[in-house]
């Protein structure tokens, strides 16, 4: 893959994350946001002396400008990583078209980035979490994000090379259990965080971070299929419109 294609590659994966940024928006303002005022509003019954610290930064603009500046800028930037990757993984990952393989690396980057870090610390709303451990826990959210990641690869890898003595299913279903093995002894031996008060709502809680799970699974699958029509246009173009049939041509005399 030339370097003019890569770079094409790169413009169209920051479009697609910008397109898949808005969708994410919009579900990140309609379910997350209600969650996070419930949160904020239980923080604020519990702490008395919250009544009088000056806000910085107003809610109402945390809540539209500055998660919108957040989301689409999140979704811009893994846009264009995503896109550096896909050069990589185009025709090394199997014998997948453009679109199918803009597909699978989206559901495998949904999957190492954020649910393998998700199911073992999951995201907490205003009022859960000591301030004292924010550095621990975001840590060891980003240590578990890099394990799922190296794993990934490793999992392809492994896939790759057993292959040829395996056959393809088989070394896929030996590659996805040592992925999840792995990820499983991670999860034993790190250690865990329950930050969460006795007296918060779980149902708020569970509302929560199903919102924050809806707005990846949005973000990524947006990316995936509209990157995957992006490349599919620029990798495999259509081929000029030819005649239609029974129409003659008149050659000229």
């Amino acid at each position: 893959m030339n370097s003019a294609t890569v770079r094409n590659l790169l413009v169209r994966g920051m479009l697609a994350g910008l397109g898949a940024g808005v969708l994410a928006l919009v579900v990140a303002y309609f379910l997350g946001e209600p969650n996070v005022d419930g949160a904020i509003g239980f923080e604020e019954s519990h702490s008395p002396a919250h009544e009088h610290e000056v806000e910085l930064v107003s809610r109402s603009l945390q809540s539209t400008l500055g998660l919108a500046t957040g989301v689409l800028v999140y979704g811009v930037a893994f846009g264009g990583i995503a896109a550096l990757a896909y050069c990589f993984a185009l025709g090394r990952v199997g014998r997948f078209g453009p679109r199918a393989t803009a597909l699978l690396l989206s559901g495998a980057a949904l999957i190492a980035v954020y649910v393998v870090p998700f199911l073992k610390y999951p995201a907490n709303p205003p009022a859960v979490g000591d301030h004292d451990t924010i550095a621990k826990r975001t840590t060891l959210f980003f240590l578990m994000m890099l394990l799922g990641v190296l794993l990934a690869v490793a999992a392809v890898i492994a896939g790759k090379r057993l292959a040829p003595r395996l056959g393809n299913w088989y070394a896929s279903v030996v590659a996805v259990l040592g992925f999840v093995a792995v990820i499983g002894l991670a999860y034993a031996f790190l250690p865990a965080v329950n930050e969460v008060p006795a007296d918060f709502p779980a149902t708020l809680l569970w509302r929560f971070r199903l919102s924050t799970l809806a707005l990846q699974v949005t973000l990524w699958a947006g990316f995936g299929l509209v990157f995957g029509e992006l490349a599919e246009r620029l990798l495999n173009p259509k081929p000029a419109a030819t005649v239609s049939a029974g129409t003659a041509v008149a050659a000229p005399r």
